[in-house]
């Protein structure tokens, strides 16, 4: 099949991408309004830029309906803060829970029963059922589009790291410990057991 994209409509270009780039990670987002509102949010349009400066970025999508931002983004531009709660298994139902269009003013930490924990060096709070948690200031926001299906691309500047003492060993993270969470297409996630496998890169013969 040959596909022009321009010939799409977004929610067809959208499943066409999300069926493609797979299996996401996922960033859960936690951020606060100007009022001290919590909210959290996935989002699996997430990964890291580089790591001096230590840089992660995510791309929250303009509402379906009206093109309007997320929570997520109208607290961030507002603060200039959030964490990426990395997410394990044990807290996928509740981290899918967060994705309910819920009222800006409800504190989805609360309402899908997860438990704040306050950070080091942003005010935003963390969610303690994490193993990893990403404190990050704003480095620069973008925006493509202000319509149903655009997305805006949130960079951010890590600048505390909390991380589960019995994952780390030695400067690395136990993924078999961690059983991170990653998103599929449609309702399906995947499995932290699943098989892997390992690759070694070989260096240029001289």
């Amino acid at each position: 099949m040959e596909i022009s994209p321009e010939k799409l409509e977004w929610r067809e270009a959208y499943k066409l991408l999300v069926g493609s780039i797979l299996p996401r990670p996922i960033a859960f987002v936690s951020t606060m309004d100007e009022n001290g509102i919590a909210n959290a949010a996935p989002f699996s349009f997430f990964t890291a830029i580089g790591a001096d400066p230590m840089l992660i970025c995510f791309s929250p999508m303009r509402r379906g309906t009206d093109g309007a931002k997320k929570d997520t983004l109208v607290n961030i531009e507002k603060t200039d803060q959030f964490v990426i709660n990395i997410v394990s298994e044990g807290m996928a139902q509740q981290m899918n829970d967060c994705a309910i269009e819920f009222a800006a003013d409800i504190d989805e930490i609360e309402e899908v029963g997860f438990t704040k924990e306050p950070s080091m060096k942003v005010a935003v709070p963390r969610i303690k059922e994490s193993h990893i948690h990403l404190e990050c200031e704003l480095y620069q926001v973008l925006h493509f589009g202000d319509k149903p299906g655009a997305g805006s691309l949130v960079i951010g500047k890590v600048v505390h790291i909390h991380v589960n003492g019995e994952l780390y060993n030695k400067g690395r993270i136990e993924t078999a410990k961690l059983k991170p969470v990653g998103r599929m297409a449609g309702n399906v996630f995947t499995d932290p057991l699943a098989k892997t496998f390992e690759l070694i890169r070989k260096k240029e013969k001289r």
